[in-house]
């Protein structure tokens, strides 16, 4: 595989990990415009936003044995335009019923993409022989704030949503079909099993082998889903901040969050993912801790603030580490940890919630912090402690095909 033929496939990537974000921000910002479309009932809003994550997690299941017959570039192919055009959709219908395929649509289709696109994460990654897996994800919050930018400016001067979503996805759909033209599948993922002695793809995935990374995936996406539900509400009512001020934390979450993922790729081939890894956990706990205990909205702000850097760096390493885990069958691996990305997300904000209304919100953030904590115990799991994915102690395996 040529150097030119990777580079290609890592910019490709790149730009869809920044489209999934701009569409999947477009989205969950835009939920109260979505209730007041469609008159969904505050009662049956939650069975809705539950039913996206639901099916993402059925369909992550599918993909892996989609990928495993056509290839994982085939399935993200396909299933980033169909992402664009059901949240196109979501903001066409009027009927409830039409609200309901719409998301459905949405979920299946995000399923398919979030593990597709790791898929290729990591198998690009091996390729390489360094961490890069965390600037995919970069590319993925950059997009967050752009596409929440973009729902911004659409309630700011009171557009219609599909106005809004559609000049969005008259660019980024051609944008998705033409850089799918240079997605690199599975190279890197093949040698490594046939390097072994093996045909590729012939491992076994292990799931007592795997079940550590998948706890850390789900207490990741505890804590993320715990900023991005409770922290305004959290400034607003424990802390008593202004409605302005309230919509902050989660903005400068997302902002820490790129700053942590543009620079962890450099800190995993200097100092190793088990490092990097443990501090990060460390320092989201931190974030938490202040959450907890400020008395002020600015204090809870910083607290929010060194969350985001803190977590930034957990989920992409703990792909990276599944691929590394099983090298013969990263595509099943990822798939299959994928789901609990979807776990972590309907467990953390139903969990904080209720937590919050029968004993204290103070309290609630402490159950994020000690799930965080976790990940300490089981980053051993991300690899032995001088693996750095490359950075001088691993060679790519690269091959001219010409």
């Amino acid at each position: 595989m040529t150097d030119a033929r990777l580079r290609r496939g890592r910019g490709s990537l790149t730009v869809s990990f920044f489209v999934q974000g701009v569409a999947f921000a477009l989205l969950v910002t835009r939920i109260p415009a979505i209730q007041d479309r469609y008159g969904i009932s505050d009662g049956l809003l939650p069975a809705f936003l539950a039913a996206v994550p639901v099916l993402a997690g059925v369909s992550s299941v599918v993909t892996e044995k989609l990928a495993a017959r056509v290839g994982p570039a085939a399935v993200l192919r396909w299933a980033q335009p169909v992402v664009l055009l059901a949240l196109l959709a979501v903001g066409a219908g009027a009927e409830l019923w039409a609200a309901a395929v719409a998301l459905g649509v949405f979920g299946l289709a995000v399923g398919a993409l979030d593990a597709s696109m790791n898929m290729l994460g990591v198998s690009l990654q091996r390729a390489y022989g360094r961490s890069i897996m965390l600037g995919f994800h970069a590319s993925y919050s950059l997009g967050g704030i752009a596409g929440a930018s973009l729902a911004w400016a659409g309630a700011h001067w009171h557009l219609p949503l599909f106005v809004s979503y559609l000049p969005v996805v008259v660019v980024l759909l051609p944008v998705a079909f033409v850089g799918s033209r240079w997605y690199v599948d599975g190279g890197g993922e093949a040698e490594a099993a046939m390097g072994a002695g093996e045909p590729a793809g012939s491992q076994r995935v292990v799931f007592r082998l795997l079940l550590p990374l998948c706890l850390v995936m789900t207490f990741a996406y505890i804590g993320d889903s715990t900023v991005s539900n409770w922290s305004a509400k959290y400034l607003q009512d424990v802390l008593h901040s202004s409605e302005e001020l309230a919509t902050v934390p989660y903005n400068a979450y997302m902002v820490t969050t790129l700053l942590g993922r543009t620079v962890g790729d450099f800190g995993v081939r200097r100092f190793g993912a088990v490092l990097v890894v443990r501090a990060g956990a460390v320092l989201a706990a931190l974030g938490f801790a202040v959450v907890a205990a400020a008395q002020g909205p600015w204090v809870g702000m910083a607290g929010f603030t060194v969350l985001g850097l803190g977590l930034s760096v957990v989920v992409p390493q703990t792909f990276a580490a599944a691929g590394r885990l099983f090298p013969g069958a990263s595509d099943a691996a990822v798939a299959r940890l994928n789901v609990f990305n979807y776990v972590g997300f309907l467990v953390g904000s139903p969990l904080v919630g209720a937590l919050g209304d029968a004993w204290s919100y103070r309290g609630a953030m402490l159950v994020p912090m000690v799930l965080v904590l976790v990940t300490v115990v089981y980053a051993t799991s991300f690899g032995a402690p001088k693996a750095r994915y490359g950075g001088g102690h691993e060679r790519p395996r690269t091959v001219d095909v010409g």
